[in-house]
């Protein structure tokens, strides 16, 4: 149950906020509940507004996989700030960060660095479609990549645990260009590039589905995609703005071997500060604005203090064995999961790509948005609430994955275990 403060301060910010939040999910809705307003976090752990701390899987949506206010971060926003917070200039910083970039991506030969990972798939939609002279996109149902118009339809996350699978005031012209498919279904894309192939700009994805919970590619998918995009003279698009050095220093593509034409970043690459990025090959960046006829601009793209957070966390990231430690975190989290829901008799499918895990209240794996509308909701709701009433801060959706991070240690993992038991004992009903 949320505590006392919280409620009192949701209440305050329903009066000068929408819905009381500055983006929904954070609603609570979905869960029956109201949120836990924040007070301080470090490590692994959340403070609530009374004070209660959790051990916290939200991560900031995915940024924080170092950890909460890591010092080392922390003294690289502080060192930069004391020289200026903003200039609409270019620095050496925007210099070595797009170096950091094309050594973890090296198909990103070019990037162009944006203030969230929203601009990053608008930005590498719009070169998509300036680079091939083509209209129309190809995203998967369930699939989240941003606020853009053309891209609220058939959406996942929030707009999903709303029961929203379209955006109002998304006119029908914009959501014409949009085609959308369903998440591991080759044959889908095929039919798709089948009928209008010669329109097709681009295939945008999360190579790991993060906003219809984690969904990992099948065998075949993102090879499919890649050749279905390569035969038709369209570009494929990775959305790595979750997965991206997250399920490997060199996100999806590394860990299953499949380059596409662009990559978006975000998340991770500002080190918990706003901050995105797309790139790909200079035939392709080349014709960005002001070397091409592609407009893109932002007064804070490259802010100083994301690029210094940023690239600390990076630099962190690169010690050796770092993907393994989260790897045996994430295989560690996930054996809690398997064996709670097992002896409590809940029917659970937990499924996780390295630091991403979701479980789902479902018989059988989640390999689309058709399997995840499936999910039992309700038993999820009553599985958050005891979560959070025994001191875990889980993502407030059935339809989110939750991050791990390397400051999720033995003591975090151990009051999580003890959760997991009421937990699902509540979820049975």
């Amino acid at each position: 149950m949320t505590d006392e403060r919280s409620r009192a301060l949701y209440a305050e910010a329903c009066e000068v906020l929408p819905g009381g939040v500055n983006s929904p999910v954070r609603a609570f809705k979905s869960v029956g509940s109201t949120p836990v307003f924040v007070k301080e976090a470090r490590g692994a752990t959340l403070v609530g507004a009374d004070g209660r701390e959790y051990v916290d899987y939200v991560g900031s949506w995915g940024p924080m996989i170092l950890g909460h206010a890591h010092p080392e971060v922390l003294a690289a926003i502080t060192d930069a700030a004391s020289r200026g917070t903003s200039f609409g200039a270019p620095t050496e910083g925007e210099i070595r960060m797009a170096e950091d970039i094309r050594a973890a991506y090296p198909h990103m030969e070019m990037s162009r660095m944006v203030s969230s990972g929203t601009e990053a798939t608008m930005g590498a939609l719009r070169l998509a479609r300036g680079y091939t002279g083509r209209s129309v996109v190809v995203k998967c149902i369930g699939g989240y990549h941003g606020g853009a118009d053309y891209l609220l339809v058939k959406a996942g996350s929030g707009l999903a645990t709303l029961g929203e699978p379209d955006s109002a005031g998304v006119p029908p012209a914009i959501a014409a260009t949009t085609i959308s498919i369903h998440y591991n279904d080759l044959d889908g894309a095929k039919a798709a590039f089948a009928e209008r192939g010669d329109e097709i700009a681009a295939v945008i994805i999360e190579p790991v589905a993060g906003n219809m919970g984690c969904v990992g590619p099948e065998a075949g998918w993102l090879e499919g995609l890649k050749a279905l995009c390569d035969a038709h003279g369209a570009l494929l698009i990775f959305d790595e703005v979750m997965c991206g050095f997250r399920v490997a220093y060199g996100g999806a593509q590394e860990r299953f071997g499949v380059t596409p034409h662009l990559t978006c970043l975000g998340k991770i690459v500002g080190g918990g500060l706003p901050a995105g990025a797309y790139g790909g090959p200079k035939t392709i960046m080349s014709k960005v604005a002001p070397l091409g006829p592609v407009y893109q601009a932002g007064t804070l793209s490259g802010n100083p203090l994301a690029v210094a957070a940023g690239r600390k966390t990076l630099e962190l990231l690169r010690a050796p064995g770092t993907y393994e430690k989260l790897e045996a975190i994430g295989a560690e989290l996930e054996a809690m999961l398997v064996a709670a829901a097992k002896e409590a008799g809940v029917t659970c499918t937990v499924q996780r790509v390295g630091a991403m895990i979701t479980p789902f209240f479902h018989d059988g794996a989640v390999r689309s948005w058709r399997e995840a509308d499936q999910c039992d909701r309700a038993t999820f709701g009553r599985w958050h609430a005891a979560m959070l009433e025994h001191g875990v801060h889980w993502p407030p959706s059935q339809f989110e994955a939750a991050f791990p991070s390397l400051a999720h240690d033995a003591d975090a993992l151990a009051k999580t275990r003890a959760a997991l038991g009421p937990a699902f004992a509540a979820a049975r009903g």
